[in-house]
């Protein structure tokens, strides 16, 4: 832990995600003494915290994302997440965090899956990515289809395209 020059413990206020030198990604942990109010902040290699977060944290970037989700699938999301990150040993949840499917495997997409996602309404974007990562997550998939997006439709609204 980061003790600070008044001889109290430092704590974790807030983590950012940054873009690093040389595609390296970092994160920037700020920290303050709650004794004498000195904060200072540290850049670290992303995922290598060396003790520098006292307790379980999200990084600003992962909240953002969170916050931008309908409230009541926020707190599903936020719940399942964080259940996950606690049973991996994970402190910190990041913007990858937020969207690793629970098998932990990174899921890609279809360019035709991915344009539709697009023309899906803002409000419900961030849900519907979710839950097809984690559905195709599920079935053992690394891939994202059109095929897959239209089963998710059908079985959610009832309306798979017909062609």
């Amino acid at each position: 832990m980061l003790t600070c020059g008044c001889g109290r413990w430092m704590h974790t206020e807030g983590i950012e995600e940054r873009d690093g030198e040389n595609g390296i990604s970092q994160w920037f942990i700020r920290s303050e003494c709650k004794g004498c109010g000195l904060k200072v902040g540290v850049d670290v290699p992303e995922g290598q915290t060396h003790g520098l977060v006292d307790r379980f944290m999200w990084t600003d970037e992962a909240l953002h994302r969170l916050d931008r989700l309908p409230p009541y699938v926020a707190t599903l999301v936020q719940k399942d997440v964080e259940h996950d990150a606690h049973q991996r040993g994970t402190r910190v949840i990041s913007y990858d965090v937020l969207l690793r499917p629970q098998g932990g495997e990174r899921i890609e997409w279809e360019p035709e899956a991915e344009r539709r996602l697009e023309r899906v309404p803002a409000p419900v974007r961030a849900m519907a990515r979710i839950e097809l990562e984690r559905t195709a997550a599920d079935r053992g998939s690394s891939r994202v289809t059109v095929s897959l997006m239209e089963e998710v439709k059908a079985k959610y609204f009832g309306m798979g395209a017909s062609k």
